[in-house]
């Protein structure tokens, strides 16, 4: 292999490690709060009517974490490719 292919390979790997910090906060947040949605859910469905919240949308602030959990598995995923095309190149 060459020297540019190790280099293709070292950056790859320094991409996912990014990738994958940069996703899993976001992505633990993003399953409480579905998690906390059901709890609501079936709240709403056991009481028969829908509770009022001063929260913040929590719609908006789901796609903002899908948004960064996108994010970083496009970073992993560019780090996977990288150590393809390094492990390739001749």
């Amino acid at each position: 292999m060459t020297p540019v292919g190790w280099l293709f390979v070292v950056i790859g790997l320094v991409m996912i490690v990014i990738g994958y910090l940069r996703t899993r906060a976001p992505y633990a947040r993003l399953r409480q709060m579905r998690a906390q949605d059901a709890n609501v859910a079936r709240y709403n469905a056991w009481r028969g009517g829908v509770r009022e919240t001063s929260e913040p949308d929590s719609e908006s602030t789901a796609a903002a974490l899908q948004r960064q959990v996108r994010l970083g598995a496009g970073i992993g995923l560019i780090g996977i490719a990288a150590i393809f095309t390094g492990l390739v190149m001749r």
